[in-house]
């Protein structure tokens, strides 16, 4: 009897012992790490896959744009428009403006291609290059007065959906207002050109050489000399334009005005 008295005492001095044990255990841990083992916890939420709940990011500059509104966008891609137009114009009216630059070099007339190789053969190639240099002359006279027809095409124009343009491809300005007053420029500037054709002389050139041509070859071929150089021309000026667009949207040293910051620092 004795003895089972004193193992039930052990055993219950044992329980409490141990009791106590987990008290300090629980009592640490809480401490430590902030987790209560006398709470239950949570059953975790199933796992789900990435694809299920990854998005596609969508472009920063959407979210920057809040701040800006429709005719703040327009705005500012008219600044760049302006500017491209400005810097362009004033790069292309220098002497080799066009003929150096390789980008908008106007060259021989696609029509009148088999005329350069034909007076080539013939020993005539210095006809065929100054033909081709006074083209190029003709442009870069009559580009100065490109300007004011330019800038007024784009002050007048509405750009619809601006924001869309401006987080759009590198030249996308560019390609809305050709698109949108090509046809305008054409009518504008051709009589600019084609009294510059006659003051660089031109046009005489080009009635000698295609004469030549005809009297050589039993063929009669004419041109529209105006109307391709007021094309070539106008498309030169786009081509500076686009460069500058591209380069005010990827380089924010060359937004130098305030609006320029604001609506292109937003796309970045």
């Amino acid at each position: 009897m004795r003895k089972n008295i004193l193992f039930a005492a052990g055993l219950l001095f044992s329980v409490s012992a141990q009791a106590q044990l987990l008290d300090i255990i629980k009592s640490t841990v809480k401490n430590q790490t902030g987790v209560d083992l006398e709470k239950p916890s949570k059953p975790k939420a199933p796992a789900t896959s990435a694809a299920t709940t990854t998005t596609a990011p969508a472009k920063s500059s959407s979210a920057n744009l809040g701040s800006l509104t429709s005719s703040q966008i327009s705005s500012g891609l008219k600044e760049a428009l302006s500017m491209g137009v400005t810097d362009g114009v004033k790069k292309l009216a220098l002497t080799d403006g066009f003929l150096k630059n390789e980008a908008v070099k106007i060259l021989m007339p696609e029509k009148l291609r088999k005329i350069d190789t034909t007076l080539r053969s013939l020993g005539m190639g210095s006809l065929a290059d100054e033909g081709v240099k006074l083209l190029n002359r003709a442009a870069e006279d009559a580009v100065t007065e490109a300007a004011p027809i330019f800038t007024k095409a784009i002050t007048s124009m509405t750009i619809a959906d601006a924001k869309n343009i401006l987080l759009s491809s590198d030249n996308a300005a560019t390609n809305y207002l050709q698109t949108k007053t090509q046809s305008q420029l054409f009518t504008a500037f051709q009589p600019k050109v084609k009294a510059s054709l006659g003051k660089v002389g031109a046009d005489t050139v080009w009635k000698n050489l295609i004469s030549k041509y005809n009297t050589f070859t039993g063929q009669s071929v004419t041109t529209d000399l105006n109307e391709y150089v007021t094309t070539e021309t106008i498309n030169g000026v786009f081509k500076m334009v686009a460069e500058k667009e591209s380069g005010i949207r990827n380089t924010p040293a060359m937004r130098t005005t305030s609006i320029l910051q604001k609506v292109f620092g937003a796309q970045d």
